[in-house]
């Protein structure tokens, strides 16, 4: 019943096909040298991605007093804030509709896990910074987020061939993955500001959010009350549709924007006013895409936009030389590495054993440090974090490169499911 290879099609393939293209065209320097420019082809690339849009735009990067609409900024910082939508909307599903996957005592040991899966690498992350000198902790600090990222669609394919489809361990990943979406939200909205903290203007994306609820949600059910024909939610839905939650979205991202935090999240106020199912089926269930509620219904609309703008986010991201590889890389790879696999067992066992939580069936403990190297390709949320926990430079390029190493963890995850015994279950 899962749709996972469409879900990774439509959502990853082309963020692939981005982020190679960027990482050839930023390494031609070495295939195909340009004489007496020897930084041709990468500065191209550079070129690229700062493409000035529009100067002493309304929007964009601070520069000299005004702002600057870059295409990096367009990518990054607006357009992105449509798939982190679809990824909250996926979270706030799993929380609050019954049958929701992140509720009751079942989702207890996998969150405790989730902690773990966080609490680990980013341990692991910042103990080895202090190991290798205060000069490198504080080169590197700002980046501990990074590993914590689990990448849902590309380790939930991972976990199905490591445990074939029907192991609990592969639910109790998606479990695991959608949790630390949620957290990697909050982590993304404290820890990372775009620019100086002006609290004041979130009173605009509040303000949005409320008055689009009371007015395009709950005013019309109010007005319907008794009435099984529903005239006047019928007429807001046909007439109105999406415009409202739009309008209160531009409303809400501007907000962000002007409040220091990262716009891209800017969204995430108004996915919990849109008027969604009764029940979740799960993140790639089939059964969503027959479902009529509005907020189904933009989610199936925004899913070509949004491919094409991973495409984008993988080409203005990815582009990093290889020769910028350094001590950023290490330390996020051993993150995911060495600290998701330690921190997901640890938790959870004392999650399953001394609180007596349980885990599922048919699974064991020792699966957990399976789940653990599986959790730990991070790709598009750890390039995210990575671009804006550091300012561009050696720094960043190195970061972004951890967390496009961070592939290797399925070679890994592969190998680790053979020393410890993974009996697949494909029923």
């Amino acid at each position: 019943m899962y749709r996972v290879w469409n879900f990774l099609t439509n959502y990853s393939l082309l963020l692939i096909f981005g982020a190679l293209i960027a990482l050839v065209w930023a390494n031609l320097d070495v295939i195909a040298p340009v004489a007496g420019n020897p930084h041709y082809w990468a500065d191209s690339y550079h070129h690229f991605v700062e493409f000035k849009i529009w100067d002493h735009a309304p929007i964009g990067h601070l520069h000299d007093g005004h702002r600057t609409l870059t295409l990096h900024y367009l990518v990054n910082d607006v357009l992105m804030a449509f798939f982190f939508a679809i990824a909250a909307k996926e979270v706030w599903e799993a929380v609050i509709l019954k049958n929701g996957s992140l509720r009751g005592k079942r989702a207890a040991t996998p969150l405790f896990a989730t902690a773990g899966g966080m609490f680990g690498p980013i341990a692991v992350y910042l103990g080895l910074a202090a190991v290798m000198g205060s000069e490198t902790y504080n080169a590197v600090a700002n980046g501990w987020a990074i590993p914590t990222a689990t990448d849902i669609a590309f380790s939930y394919l991972v976990g199905r061939l490591v445990f074939g489809a029907g192991h609990p361990a592969v639910r109790f990943l998606l479990l695991l993955a959608i949790a630390d979406d949620a957290a990697g939200l909050i982590i993304l909205a404290v820890f990372y500001p775009s620019g100086e903290l002006a609290p004041i203007w979130l009173l605009l994306s509040l303000g949005a959010a409320v008055g689009v609820f009371v007015l395009a949600n709950w005013l019309p059910r109010k007005l319907d009350r008794g009435n099984q024909d529903r005239p006047t939610s019928t007429w807001v839905r046909k007439t109105l549709s999406f415009w409202p939650y739009l309008l209160a979205a531009c409303a809400s991202w501007y907000g962000f924007m002007m409040s220091g935090l990262h716009p891209a999240l800017g969204l995430l106020p108004i996915v919990p006013t849109i008027p969604h199912a009764d029940r979740a089926f799960g993140i790639f269930s089939e059964a969503e895409q027959y479902l009529t509620d509005l907020l189904n219904m933009i989610e199936h609309a925004l899913k070509h936009p949004v491919e094409i703008i991973l495409f984008f986010f993988g080409l203005c991201n990815a582009g990093v030389e290889f020769s910028s590889m350094g001590t950023a890389t290490w330390l996020v790879l051993a993150g995911l590495l060495i600290g998701k696999p330690i921190g997901i067992l640890l938790f959870g066992w004392v999650a399953a054993v001394p609180l007596r939580l349980g885990i599922p069936q048919g699974m064991r403990i020792i699966d957990l440090v399976v789940i653990g190297f599986v959790a730990a390709i991070g790709f598009t949320v750890s390039l995210f974090v990575a671009t804006v926990a550091f300012d561009a430079g050696p720094v960043q390029d190195a970061a972004k490169m951890g967390a496009l190493f961070s592939f290797g963890a399925a070679i890994v995850s592969i190998l680790a499911g053979k020393l410890f015994r993974v009996e697949k279950q494909n029923l």
